[in-house]
């Protein structure tokens, strides 16, 4: 997989986990009717956002250690009765599967790597 493709990747499931946390802690199945402050779960995904899309390589190595958490919420409330252990499962899943983009885009884009390359030319 590519460069392009994976921040493309990394984008869309990035978005994909702000917009889950927003509706799930919104309005879909809070802690507490009318919404809870878990809300705020999504500033740091926020914070990730523009370092995603532009490709930083130290944004994707910091949020592939940040997004742990997002994974361990995930299978942690994926117990939960109803409907909010349906959102957890899909939240922990999105998390998966993102922790996997950050790893091999921080992997392809390794200074090391890029000297090896040169090297061999």
């Amino acid at each position: 997989m590519t460069e392009v493709r994976l921040r493309a990747v990394s984008s869309v499931l990035l978005v994909g986990l702000i917009v889950l946390a927003i509706l799930w802690e919104g309005w879909l199945s809070p802690l507490r009717p009318g919404g809870s402050m878990l809300i705020l779960k999504v500033v740091p995904l926020m914070a990730a956002f523009f370092g995603v899309i532009k490709g930083r390589r130290y944004t994707y190595q910091w949020l592939s250690m940040l997004i742990l958490l997002y994974v361990t919420e995930g299978v942690v409330r994926a117990f939960d009765p109803g409907l909010g252990g349906a959102l957890a499962l899909i939240e922990a899943v999105l998390a998966i599967a993102l922790f996997l983009c950050t790893l091999v885009y921080c992997r392809i884009t390794a200074p090391s790597r890029h000297k090896a390359k040169d090297a061999a030319r």
